[in-house]
């Protein structure tokens, strides 16, 4: 990296257990896409004084040639964000798949987009954040909260009809790239 990454905090004290956790996460980047030039972590929870919550948001700004990267992440429903480190590895998730979408454009690599199948949400578990998707074949094919659009996953039930891209997962096939065809249902509590 020509400049050295950077970790702060938000109006928070200064944690030098997660500082160095953000700076394993920024390594594991480096060692992923090699031509990272910059990066600055701000890591904030910004609804802290609220009686309820605690969640925390992770902003990332990448700076690679001849472009910059910037992830947002503020889980303002999702729970699990109270933990720092929760939220940091999602946050770095996002960043790897954006830096990984941006490498393959450099690469001159395009991807070939067949109709993508349909499905309906046949099991959800929103407090663990998956479910699983009936194909037409019968087949049930499990998806993470994070194939999602935070909108879409809010509203996603039991019955949904979706749009998915099939790939595979470690353990066995998972759809990617979720899309609830109608959003008609009202959001889960």
């Amino acid at each position: 990296m020509q400049t050295q990454p950077q970790v702060t905090f938000d109006d928070l004290p200064i944690d030098d257990r997660v500082r160095a956790t953000a700076y394993d996460h920024i390594d594991e980047l480096e060692r992923a896409y090699g031509r990272i030039t910059g990066c600055h972590v701000v890591i904030a929870q910004p609804h802290r004084h609220h009686q309820q919550g605690g969640l925390y948001s992770v902003s990332i700004d990448l700076v690679v040639p001849g472009r910059e990267i910037v992830v947002n992440r503020e889980h303002c429903r999702d729970h699990a964000h109270e933990d720092v480190y929760v939220a940091m590895r999602d946050a770095f998730l996002a960043a790897r798949r954006r830096l990984e979408d941006h490498a393959r454009r450099i690469r001159g690599d395009t991807k070939t987009h067949g109709p993508r199948p349909r499905g309906h949400v046949s099991q959800i578990f929103p407090l663990k954040g998956y479910g699983f998707i009936k194909t037409p074949d019968g087949r049930d094919i499990y998806f993470h909260r994070h194939a999602l659009s935070d909108q879409d996953y809010r509203l996603v039930d039991i019955g949904s009809e979706v749009l998915f891209t099939e790939e595979e997962g470690d353990d066995g096939p998972q759809a990617a790239h979720v899309q609830l065809v109608q959003s008609h249902h009202a959001p889960r509590s």
